[in-house]
């Protein structure tokens, strides 16, 4: 099997994995169509609001694996886990990218679900976390960012939103140069060059999660939000 072929197969993988509706099988198991209850989302908060604190982590954590599993089985199968951008080709950059985005798009547009889907915003953490150590920081920063965004506004899609948004700004401040005010500016540009395919990668994905918030946002500027303690 060539490299191309090992690297498609593993992206259309991935948008497959990413395509399970975990939270619409959940609300299944339960006898509940999650998609015609509280915000008719399929994701993790409207679980929590629907079917309780323990059923809504569950989705979260359910669709946090698939994003962060089949981005870790194809950094595996191709060699590129575990190593610094300096040290991955830009072509190697871009397709681990892919498969990452590839479970997004999946949870956004599922297959099995006449491609409707979630916001994305749990299986795109899981993506970028297991992007190791190229995106796993600023990830976690990025759960910093929603942890304080939440305690602090009380709305899951505001803290999503700040999020999101935060990972590509994070990332772009972890591959400054350490030596950069010691060094021409054309040596840090062409340093930040090489390893600028997370920053657009994680940046296409914030502008794919805060689109799909665009409901939330309307309902944010009109006051109708529901807060994280308020039940459907």
């Amino acid at each position: 099997m060539t490299d191309w072929t090992r690297w498609v197969i593993l992206i259309v993988g991935s948008y497959l994995v990413g395509s399970i509706p975990f939270g619409v099988l959940i609300g299944r198991a339960k006898g509940i169509d999650i998609r015609a209850h509280g915000s008719k989302n399929i994701g993790a908060t409207n679980v929590w609001r629907v079917l309780g604190k323990k059923l809504g982590i569950l989705c979260f954590v359910l669709d946090f694996l698939k994003g962060a599993g089949p981005v870790l089985v194809a950094g595996s199968a191709n060699g590129v886990i575990g190593r610094s951008p300096k040290d991955l080709s830009t072509l190697e950059l871009w397709l681990w990218l892919a498969v990452a985005a590839a479970t997004v798009i999946g949870h956004m547009f599922s297959i099995f679900l006449a491609f409707r889907g979630g916001k994305g915003v749990a299986t795109g953490f899981g993506s970028i976390a297991a992007m190791w150590p190229l995106l796993t920081l600023p990830a976690i920063g990025a759960l910093v960012v929603w942890y304080a965004a939440l305690r602090i506004f009380k709305y899951v899609s505001l803290a999503s939103i700040l999020a999101v948004i935060s990972l590509p700004i994070g990332y772009a401040l972890s591959v400054i140069p350490r030596d950069a005010q010691d060094q021409p500016l054309s040596y840090t540009l062409q340093h930040l060059w090489h390893a600028s395919p997370p920053f657009f990668g994680t940046a296409f994905i914030a502008l794919l999660v805060v689109y799909r918030h665009r409901g939330n946002i309307a309902r944010l500027r009109r006051g109708e939000e529901p807060k994280i303690n308020e039940r459907a």
